[in-house]
């Protein structure tokens, strides 16, 4: 496979990645709307804590779509060997995809949090960590976005 070919295989399916990403980020921000209203409590009737699940659920599946698909993707057009999360942060923050790489190292862990058991104790700060997080995500996402925008402007990838 030639240079150039691969090249449109990555642009292409970061094409696609950022669609997928696009509406991940449409149905968190709709839990994120409805979780904010419901706000801090110290008890969840059963309908709030399902809210409060589909946002974490919603909250993981973004971050995974964006550091496991995108970032990664958006690496390898770049030629970049990113070989850990903390590399990638680090070249995120370089990039300006995120003000400080720590942003998005934390975003990861509590991505990592949510998909691990957790007790019933732990459930309120898991999901007061997820409502303060979601601004971070979206503006990484918007960032990624631009970065993208740009690259496809001054043809650096179709």
């Amino acid at each position: 496979m030639t240079i150039e070919r691969k090249r449109k295989l990555l642009s292409d399916h970061l094409k696609e990645t950022v669609l997928d990403l696009d509406k991940a980020i449409v149905a968190l921000d709709y839990s994120y709307n409805k979780c904010c209203d419901i706000g801090k409590k110290t008890e969840y009737d059963l309908e709030e804590q399902e809210s409060f699940e589909a946002l974490t659920s919603r909250f993981a599946r973004a971050t995974d779509i964006l550091t496991q698909k995108a970032l990664k993707t958006l690496f390898a057009l770049l030629q970049e060997n990113v070989k850990t999360k903390i590399d990638a942060a680090n070249l995120a923050e370089k990039l300006e995809l995120v003000e400080n790489a720590d942003v998005l190292l934390n975003i990861r862990e509590l991505r990592n949090q949510i998909a691990h058991e957790y007790t019933r104790q732990q459930l309120n700060t898991l999901f007061m960590d997820t409502l303060r997080y979601i601004p971070d995500l979206k503006i990484i996402v918007q960032n990624l976005e631009k970065y993208i925008e740009n690259l496809i402007r001054e043809k650096k990838f179709v």
